[in-house]
Order: structure tokens, then C-alpha cells, then sequence
């Protein structure tokens, strides 16, 4: 078996946006029994059991949206999240570098393996996890913060028409853009790059993006960002280490000035000293006890992997928010193993992949530059028909030589194509089923012929999802009126909760997922503070 090298890794990466890592679960430790605990002593890995009076799973938008108003509201919160912290400040190195990849990119439990060949990395609590199942495979972030930490950050509200077409219209659009979305776009202070950052020369990819969209006659507007852009003024100013500016903040910005969720949500929720955020705290199962209240298997662990202590943790209201793809794993193992026996018939259905779509555009006439500035400056919104919605954004790549031609573009759109996610038993995970011929329709229709006319016919386009099917957005798996109600509320399942992505009805309307599912996790929780806070809780 050929090893791939950190060199080879590059290439692999550039080509699949990072979509080809392969999840193949490792046994962490035995995790004891809760109902007959094992005293601690040599060689045996200690427990606990634990009482609390909610408990949150993840520590994404959902999580921390969860675990911010429940603590306004008074009540204490632990969240559990399964990757490290990742702090950041001017000059920091805490994240992986692209361009010299270490074992902080991997999450342990993933097989470190892209295109077949195993990466030679050590074992890690790294950044990155996939789920590859039948023609899909979902990357999603590790840490505290979740996918808030790797996203670009790319905040766009859907239109009243799109959110009407493709949302239950129990939702009221009126009350979100007055409240909620309103609400996360304060929380994340969200802002468009300054006209001093685009005129730079490190963002001639940017403008060539701006001219070849206005050029095939097609909508162009600045996309708001949770980003303090004086950052990037700065970078540019010799002041800081380059994060922004030469697109190495690819799987995290080292340099701060990124409103993610860990700086924003979790910060504002820690400080009133009534939530408790424990990373490096993996939950492996649920299940309800007789009394009613949640109960969940949580390993703990360092950051090479190796479990330090398993817990039984306790409480009469369980918040889920591990990503879709998570949530959902969590629900039908406890569906497929027995903990839970009634569970709704629709638990992981519903599944989408927000149509994503990565390609690598090359033009030798461009003159992209080979150190292109990002994360992201503009967007082409073709929202005129809900039924057809797509959008194109630029997003600059690093480095990766002297290629001084090549850029990138991400696609998006609506898609009524759903998968599916099953527990598999032998693999001890959830698994992604998706449809061959899923998204074709939007794809091949007008994301496509959309980017094709952007690029003109000096430019060539390469589909990084013909190499791997990937996305970065995976939605549903516990979907509003199917699993949940349109507040989170688990069917037939009093104190069980989901408030991420999950949720969502398989596609954000043409839009990447962020901002709406921060903004339905809010309106969410106005009820669940409002109705069961007392009552359930």
C-alpha cells in the first residue's frame, strides 16, 4: 500500500477540498457499564455518574444558541463537546497549516486515509471529521465552536420567497427577519470587506470574480461576514502573521477577528457562570431511564485519542446539536440498538446536501495571483425562481506554489433530492445513504451553466465533486415536522430536544446554512425557554 506523504496530501486536498477524508470509527476504550461501575485501579479506566439539569450535545450554532439562552434564562448547562479548544490571537499557530499539514487536521476516529492511501499523520483530536457513505461523503469541524470554526463564513438570509417555498409555513417569515435573523447577524457582527482590502493586489481573484459576473449579465453583491476586516487591513500592513490574506485561514483563522461561535454564543454563555463547556468530551449513546430523565454514555478524552474516563451523565432535558450528521447518529443507534424504542419512523430521513457543489477554476488570462486574499468577498444570487435558486461564490485557495491561474468557486441551490442516514452496526456509526443521481437536477441545470458563464470561454472548470461527492452543509437527518416539531421538540419524547442542522428540512434555500439555522435555534429556544423551562425542566 502506497503511504501518501504531507507533499501528496496537498495535491489531494487542493483538488477535493479537503471532501475525500475517509470516517472509519476506532475503538476509543471500553466504556463501562453505567448501571454496574468498575472502581478505578490499575489498568482500569475510571467512572462516574453524573446529575445535571440540561445537558448539550455540541457546540456549534445550535449548541451555543442553546446553551447562551438557557443561561440568560437562568438555568445551568453543560455542554459537551468531543473536540479541543482552538483558541486564536495575532500570530497564533493553534490551527493546521494547509501548506504543511500535521495530525491537528484529522479527528482520531476518522481513517486517515484520501483517495485509498492512508495519510501519514498521528493519532489526534483533530479538526476534521467525515462520514463517507453510498455517493456522499459530509465533512464537518471538531472542537469548541463547531463548524463555526472552519466555515468561511459566508452569512446570507434567504429571501421571503425562497424561506416560504422551502420551510414549513408554520414559520412565520415576518417574525424572523424582525427577530431572529436580526438577532445572530448582531451576535456574529456581521460586515462586507472594505473597498481598501478588495483593491489590494492580493485580491485581483476577488475582482476578476466581480468583472466576469457582471460581465455574463448576472446579480453580484458583496456577502456579509462575521469577520472584524481591520484584521486582514492589518496582515496587509506587516502588522500580523497572514491569515486572511493569503487564504491560510482555510481550516481556521489563526489571527482572530472571526466571530465564531466559541468568541461569540459560548463566550457570552460562559461568562454567566452558569454553563459549563467541557471539550474533549465524546457522547457515544443515549437512552431514557424509567424516571424519565436522559442519560448519556460520554467518553473522555486527551488529545491523542486515548480514553481517561468514561461518565453517566444524568438530566431531565437533552439538547442535541452535533451536526446532522452527528444528531443523527446519536438517534437512530438509539433507535437501532433498543435505548429508545419509540422514536419517530422518520429519524435520519429527510437528509440533504444543500446541493453543494466545489469547482477549481483555471484562466491563464485572469491573473488571479498566486497568493489570493480571502476568505470570501462576493456572490452571484440567482434567486429569481424559488424552484431553480443557486448561488456562486469566489473563494480564494492557498498557496500552493506559483500557480498563478487557478481559483476556486463554490456553488449552492435549492434541491428537493433527500438521502437517508442508517446506523450500521458494524461500523458503529451513522452512515449516509444518498441517491446517484441526487441534485442532479439543480447541478447540471443551472449551477453549472451558471459558473460556465462566469468563467467565459478563456476559462476551464474542474467539478471537485466528480472526484469526491462531498458537502460541507449536511442537513436534516431529524427534520422539522417529521422527527421534530417546528421547535425542536423530539416527537413523543418529552425533554429531548434538537436545535441544529439536523432540524432543517434538507436544503437553506440557496443559501449556506449558518445564519438560519442560528436564527430557527433562536426562535426555538423563545419557546423552550418561554413554555418548558419549569415545566419539563
Amino acid at each position: 500500500m502506497t503511504t501518501l506523504t504531507r507533499r501528496g496530501f496537498l495535491g489531494s486536498l487542493a483538488a477535493a477540498g479537503v471532501a475525500a477524508l475517509v470516517a472509519d470509527p476506532l475503538a476509543a476504550g471500553q466504556v463501562t457499564d453505567p448501571a454496574n461501575p468498575a472502581p478505578a485501579g490499575p489498568g482500569r479506566i475510571p467512572h462516574e455518574v453524573q446529575d445535571h439539569r440540561v445537558l448539550v450535545v455540541g457546540s456549534g450554532f445550535g449548541g451555543g444558541v442553546a446553551a447562551l439562552r438557557l443561561a440568560q434564562a437562568g438555568v445551568p448547562v453543560v455542554v459537551m463537546e468531543r473536540g479541543r479548544r482552538w483558541p486564536t490571537g495575532p500570530d497564533s499557530t493553534t490551527y493546521p497549516s494547509v501548506s504543511a499539514p500535521d495530525e491537528r487536521i484529522l479527528w482520531f476516529r476518522s481513517a486517515p486515509e484520501v483517495f485509498g492511501r492512508p495519510v501519514d499523520l498521528p493519532r489526534y483530536t483533530g479538526l476534521l471529521d467525515a462520514s463517507v457513505g453510498e455517493n456522499m461523503t459530509s465533512v464537518c469541524a471538531t472542537g469548541v465552536g463547531g463548524g463555526s470554526l472552519i466555515y468561511q463564513g459566508m452569512s446570507l438570509q434567504p429571501s421571503e420567497e425562497l424561506f416560504q417555498t422551502w420551510f414549513p409555513g408554520g414559520i412565520d417569515w415576518r417574525e424572523m427577519e424582525r427577530e431572529y435573523f436580526p438577532r445572530v447577524s448582531r451576535m456574529l457582527r456581521l460586515a462586507e470587506a472594505p473597498d481598501e482590502l478588495i483593491d489590494s493586489p492580493r485580491y485581483a481573484a476577488a475582482r476578476v470574480f466581480a468583472q466576469r459576473v457582471r460581465a455574463a449579465g448576472l446579480p453580484l453583491r458583496k456577502i456579509p461576514m462575521p469577520i472584524d476586516w481591520d484584521y486582514a487591513l492589518a496582515e496587509l500592513r506587516g502588522e500580523m502573521r497572514p491569515s486572511y490574506t493569503d487564504s491560510s485561514g482555510a481550516l481556521g483563522v489563526n489571527n482572530g477577528g472571526k466571530h465564531t461561535v466559541d468568541v461569540t454564543y459560548l463566550a457570552d454563555a460562559e461568562a454567566t457562570g452558569l454553563v459549563d463547556v467541557r471539550p474533549l468530551h465524546d457522547v457515544r449513546a443515549m437512552r431514557r431511564l424509567p424516571d424519565g430523565r436522559w442519560e448519556l454514555d460520554v467518553e473522555v478524552l486527551d488529545t491523542a485519542g486515548r480514553l481517561l474516563k468514561t461518565l453517566a451523565m444524568r438530566a431531565p432535558a437533552v439538547m442535541l446539536g452535533a451536526g446532522s450528521v452527528g444528531t443523527s447518529t446519536l438517534l437512530t443507534r438509539a433507535s437501532a440498538t433498543g435505548t429508545l424504542t419509540d422514536l419517530p419512523d422518520a429519524v435520519g430521513s429527510g437528509w440533504g446536501t444543500n446541493a453543494d457543489r466545489i469547482y477549481t477554476w483555471t484562466d491563464p488570462t485572469a491573473g488571479f495571483g498566486a497568493v489570493q486574499g480571502g476568505p470570501v468577498i462576493y456572490g452571484s444570487l440567482n434567486w429569481s425562481d424559488p424552484t431553480t435558486a443557486h448561488t456562486l461564490i469566489q473563494a480564494s485557495i492557498p498557496a500552493f506554489g506559483t500557480d498563478v491561474h487557478t481559483t476556486m468557486m463554490v456553488g449552492y441551490g435549492v434541491s428537493a433530492d433527500r438521502g437517508r442516514i442508517v446506523y450500521d452496526s458494524a461500523q458503529d456509526r451513522g452512515v449516509i445513504r444518498w441517491p446517484a443521481a441526487g441534485d442532479a437536477g439543480i447541478l447540471r441545470g443551472h449551477i453549472e451553466p451558471t459558473a460556465r458563464a462566469i468563467i467565459g470561454p478563456t476559462g476551464h472548470l474542474t467539478d471537485t465533486n466528480a472526484i469526491v461527492n462531498s458537502t460541507w452543509h449536511p442537513l436534516g437527518g431529524a427534520a422539522m415536522e417529521q422527527v421534530c416539531d417546528l421547535d425542536g421538540r423530539v416527537l413523543g419524547q418529552r425533554g429531548l430536544y434538537v436545535v441544529d442542522g439536523a432540524l432543517i428540512p434538507g436544503t437553506t434555500a440557496a443559501c449556506n446554512p449558518s445564519l438560519t439555522i442560528a436564527a430557527i435555534a433562536e426562535r426555538a429556544l423563545d419557546r423552550i425557554v418561554r413554555h418548558d423551562v419549569g415545566a419539563i425542566f
